[in-house]
């Protein structure tokens, strides 16, 4: 359970503020709805509480959790260049709507071993674009440091 002013990560969209709880009448019915406004976008989202574990909302992960994320960007893993881009990116697309921010990395890590090989399809490239910004932001959350300090912690791994 959230309480306003807590941070909350809603995939794909990334780090929002609860910024109230509101009660709203739908289809005659009472619903009790998280108001989450994303920090980088300022976009506002209504969450129905009942629908929060089926969104994948979740709390920012906690600064111990961080090592992970790099452990998973370093791991030297074969890129999926036998697949065509489409199937590709529908498997990362499915992981970012996870809400996991492993996946992320997981994503992140294999287009970024992918385009030292091959072209990225334009959906490609701005899936990578979409996962190295939610990283880098929820990292520096985390981490309560600056977000460029995080993407070059990242282009040290990678030159993303």
């Amino acid at each position: 359970m959230f309480k306003i002013g807590d941070l909350a990560v809603y995939p794909a969209h990334g780090v929002g503020i609860i910024e109230s709880i509101e009660i709203r009448d739908i289809s005659g019915s009472k619903q009790e709805f998280y108001i989450l406004k994303i920090l980088d976008s300022n976009m506002t989202i209504m969450i129905p509480l009942q629908n929060v574990d089926s969104v994948g909302l979740r709390q920012v992960i906690s600064a111990r959790e961080v090592p992970k994320i790099f452990d998973i960007l370093r791991a030297k893993v074969g890129a999926a260049e036998n697949q065509n881009w489409n199937r590709r990116y529908r498997e990362y697309m499915d992981k970012i709507k996870t809400g996991s921010l492993f996946d992320l990395a997981e994503v992140l890590r294999d287009l970024c071993t992918l385009r030292e090989d091959k072209e990225l399809s334009f959906g490609e490239r701005k899936m990578l674009d979409t996962a190295r910004n939610l990283l880098v932001k929820e990292i520096s959350i985390a981490k309560h440091v600056d977000k460029t300090q995080v993407e070059e912690d990242i282009l040290g791994i990678f030159s993303v």
